[in-house]
């Protein structure tokens, strides 16, 4: 029997902690002796070959190696990862839940691997690269020219600046500078919006929302976009008032009535008993 809270179509990566915890119990019983790293691989792998989802590896690797009050500083190229403290004093991870359906099967996502794609085949005609997060965004801004369809350029410069934004998020919690850290996903939201086109009126409007609110810290999309949900700093003072106004300004721009999760960073795949 398999249980779970964590909300189906909601970007909050249920089909990875499905899988994984799948994996991680079955590791666990036959004692098949998979490391962690192979078992998110082989999470991936059930998205790539069952689902028909081109998804990357964060989510996997996040349910089997999270740790509690960490963040996973994860380098997807190489799997190296760090584990980076999240001390959050009077501030809670609050989730907005749109819901407007979070479907990846669409066939969007496995579009914006593909355009991806297609601006590293550009610009290794000047620059020879496998991926994108290779380069810093000053590198990107000398070569950028290389790609000549404006939708792969848009879809290159968001995956540039991202990289760049969380090597600048890891730094921020490190030295405890939570309000640069809620600039940074504020402008992950807006490149998402922008440049890799992931979010809809939906997300838009409770990203829009919450920036309004005195007390929070920073907003954005979560998971793969095309709906689903937001995640939000917001002080402790603050959520009462979050959950009121933001609730109530979304629902009468959108018309669906969202609901609001106050989270925590809690372990990976464990056995409980």
């Amino acid at each position: 029997m398999i249980w779970g809270n964590v909300p189906n179509g909601a970007g909050l990566s249920s089909s990875a902690a499905l899988e994984v915890v799948t994996a991680f119990a079955l590791n666990d019983q036959l004692k098949a002796g998979f490391s962690r790293e192979e078992i998110a691989l082989i999470g991936q792998k059930a998205e790539h070959e069952f689902a028909l989802v081109n998804c990357g590896i964060m989510d996997q690797f996040v349910s089997a190696h999270g740790a509690k009050d960490h963040a996973v500083y994860l380098d997807t190229t190489t799997l190296e990862y760090e584990l980076v403290p999240v001390i959050l004093e009077g501030v809670k991870i609050v989730i907005s839940n749109t819901h407007s359906p979070h479907k990846l099967d669409s066939g969007a996502y496995n579009q914006r691997v593909a355009e991806c794609k297609k601006a590293v085949e550009q610009l290794n005609n000047v620059r020879p690269i496998k991926f994108l997060a290779e380069l810093t965004e000053a590198d990107f801004k000398k070569i950028e020219s290389a790609i000549t369809d404006p939708v792969a350029h848009k879809r290159a410069r968001h995956v540039v600046g991202e990289v760049q934004r969380t090597a600048d998020a890891v730094k921020a919690l490190k030295a405890g500078d939570l309000k640069l850290f809620g600039e940074l996903m504020n402008a992950s939201h807006v490149s998402l919006r922008d440049d890799y086109e992931v979010t809809g009126p939906e997300l838009d409007c409770m990203a829009e929302e919450a920036w309004k609110i005195d007390g929070v810290i920073g907003s954005r999309m979560t998971g793969g976009g095309f709906g689903g949900c937001t995640v939000s700093l917001v002080k402790d003072e603050a959520i009462d008032t979050f959950i009121k106004e933001v609730g109530a300004n979304y629902e009468k721009r959108i018309g669906i009535k969202p609901d609001f999760y106050i989270a925590e960073i809690g372990d990976g795949a464990t056995r409980l008993v």
